[in-house]
């Protein structure tokens, strides 16, 4: 018999004693990034390290006398290599860097987990944007998913707060990001609905916003029919999570998130290869908690809404069927093409559960695992996202090259919405081509969103298939920092 919510797994209560401290300011992590962002040079360490950027040019004019080391260590400035300059006493006297043409997120990235764990600082001068990037991409370098190995990570270097940067940001967005990762990686028996319900009422009793949530014939009862005939066949009961935070009379602001804790694909059941990293089908989910997590605590001033729809799609006696028609809270009616594109149909329901609130949202976004059409069209590292306001698409566009934290826009294009038309039914979950996939499923959701709500999809990945600076392989934050620049950016705006 599996445990209830009261009585949760050893692993997932270590999951959940992190996010409570870390979210807090009290856990390891949370005192190393406090330790390494200390306000100022006058928190410096007296062995602390120089990070200095050095082109060819300078190298020559003020390094030439450690020439024969630089040949020994084949290092001529180019950027994105490194060299240690040997001190006799402490032994590291400073580390030169190549310089780039322009500083990102990821400059520093490699130096986070490769440098000697001693304290380093940056002796150039930086813009406030340029110091946060470096600090932001130092820390993220340093995650590592290690809860269910024996032999924990070492120790890393740390890097003081480059001057000007914004520590509370940083410490923030890599709160948020390790909150993704960590929930994204976190192996499905010990993620279902219940403890991800549980990360999020951990989330929700931190920042005091006000949580229900909906489960198993409740929804049924509270009309949410396809949230629960995706989830009936699983003995890990689904639910809605719903929390709000804020004040009711700032922006108001709704996050919606696919939060399949595992996807069998039903009765049509994935292959093996298909189905082996579907414990990050709940990735959705995952984003809209960071996404939260990053405005609660930063206080941005909007009234936030959260709504997460987790679920487990199995298969038994009682699963759906193909060709199944479920009515949606909407009233619409939804043909069942393939058991295997259930995201969207929980999506439907807590899709249209945020548009029926009054005063409507000013803007409502959901994140999804949703279709590999979009994988397709952009490769693994590059979020699909659909907006029905052009203004708001192109300021997430901006937002996401900005924050180095790339997402490109497809278009929602009407001629395929007679695709999903149905014979039987309002609508079918599938297209009836298999072109164009990311373009229909973004349709089908389109459906369940009032007309005069702006909506921004976004079909993400949420995982790293291989191992870059700052990104490392596995659970991936894709889009979050995009997102909460858009959003906060438009409550700035608001205010004004």
């Amino acid at each position: 018999m599996r445990q209830n919510r009261d009585t949760l797994r050893g692993p997932l209560l270590g999951v959940l004693t992190l996010y409570s401290k870390t979210l807090c300011g009290n856990s390891a992590y949370a005192k190393t990034i406090q330790l390494s962002l200390r306000n100022g040079r006058g928190g410096l360490l007296s062995d602390s390290i120089p990070l200095i950027f050095v082109d060819a040019p300078t190298l020559k004019a003020e390094y030439d006398a450690h020439a024969p080391w630089f040949d020994v260590c084949q290092f001529s400035a180019k950027p994105g290599t490194h060299c240690l300059l040997p001190d006799p006493e402490s032994g590291i006297k400073a580390v030169l860097l190549g310089r780039p043409k322009s500083l990102d997120t990821w400059t520093l990235a490699t130096l986070a987990t490769s440098l000697p764990p001693r304290t380093y600082h940056l002796a150039d001068k930086f813009t406030p944007e340029e110091a946060t990037k470096l600090g932001l991409g130092w820390h993220l370098s340093q995650y590592r998913f290690d809860r269910y190995q024996q032999k924990k990570a070492t120790d890393y270097p740390q890097l003081t707060r480059p001057d000007n940067a914004d520590g509370d940001y940083i410490t923030a967005a890599v709160a948020a990001a390790f909150l993704v990762r960590d929930l994204v990686n976190t192996p499905a028996n010990d993620m279902g609905p219940a403890e991800l319900e549980a990360v999020a009422q951990s989330l929700a009793d931190t920042y005091g916003a006000t949580m229900r949530v909906v489960t198993g014939e409740a929804l049924q009862q509270q009309n949410y029919p396809l949230i629960y005939a995706v989830g009936q066949a699983s003995d890990r009961p689904p639910r809605l999570i719903d929390f709000t935070w804020g004040d009711p009379s700032h922006p108001a602001i709704t996050l919606v998130g696919k939060g399949v804790c595992f996807d069998s694909g039903g009765l049509n059941v994935k292959s093996f290869v298909g189905m082996k990293l579907m414990k990050k089908d709940m990735g959705g989910a995952a984003h809209v908690l960071g996404v939260a997590l990053m405005l609660m605590k930063l206080k941005i001033p909007v009234y936030l809404r959260v709504l997460v729809a987790a679920v487990e799609n199995s298969i038994a006696g009682n699963a759906n069927r193909p060709l199944d028609i479920v009515p949606s809270r909407k009233g619409t009616t939804v043909e069942i093409g393939n058991t295997d594109a259930e995201g969207r149909l929980v999506l439907a329901d807590a899709l249209w559960d945020a548009c029926e609130v009054t005063p409507s949202p000013t803007l409502v976004v959901d994140f999804a695992t949703l279709t590999g059409a979009a994988r397709v069209a952009l490769g693994t590292e590059v979020p699909v996202f659909f907006s029905t306001d052009q203004e708001n698409a192109i300021a997430l566009q901006r937002c996401s090259e900005a924050t180095d934290d790339l997402m490109w826009q497809l278009p929602l294009h009407q001629p395929y919405r007679s695709f999903l038309d149905s014979k039987a039914a309002d609508l079918s979950n599938i297209g009836s081509v298999s072109q164009g996939g990311a373009i229909t499923a973004a349709l089908f959701l389109q459906e369940f969103v009032a007309q005069d709500i702006p909506w921004i999809h976004i079909d993400v990945m949420a995982w790293n298939s291989r191992s870059r600076p700052g990104r490392p392989e596995g659970g991936a934050a894709m889009g979050l920092r995009a997102v909460f620049e858009l959003i906060k950016g438009r409550s700035l705006s608001a205010k004004a």
